[in-house]
């Protein structure tokens, strides 16, 4: 049991900021700024995904990280708001997929459904 849980928690250790870090960039390719490349490190090693309230953490600072990567400079202008927006979710997309977490994918797929 104990050689179980030291690896898993190494595998979560080291998937952590790496994944979702190489997530959110991926996901900043469409932004406008994609020049730069910005990257934003999410760690998680404090939550147990699988419970439904450490998901619900984690997709919240998927989510938060994703919107400060994926940020349209000026609102008004349509198609950079479009930009930003689809960088954001293609970032959330991504980043929850590395992750591996049946009850994270499934609340994912329970919050693109209600928008």
């Amino acid at each position: 049991m104990t050689a179980t849980l030291t690896i898993g928690e190494r595998l979560r250790a080291a998937t952590t900021a790496a994944a979702v870090a190489a997530c959110l960039a991926l996901g900043a390719a469409g932004n406008a700024h994609a020049a730069t490349a910005p990257t934003l490190r999410v760690s998680y090693g404090d939550l147990n995904l699988a419970s439904e309230q450490g998901s619900l953490e984690l997709y919240r600072r998927i989510a938060g990280a994703a919107h400060l990567v994926c940020d349209a400079d000026d609102m008004r202008d349509l198609s950079r708001a479009a930009a930003a927006n689809a960088c954001r979710e293609r970032a959330i997309a991504q980043a929850v997929h590395d992750v591996h977490s049946p009850m994270l994918a499934a609340l994912y797929a329970s919050q693109a459904r209600h928008g």
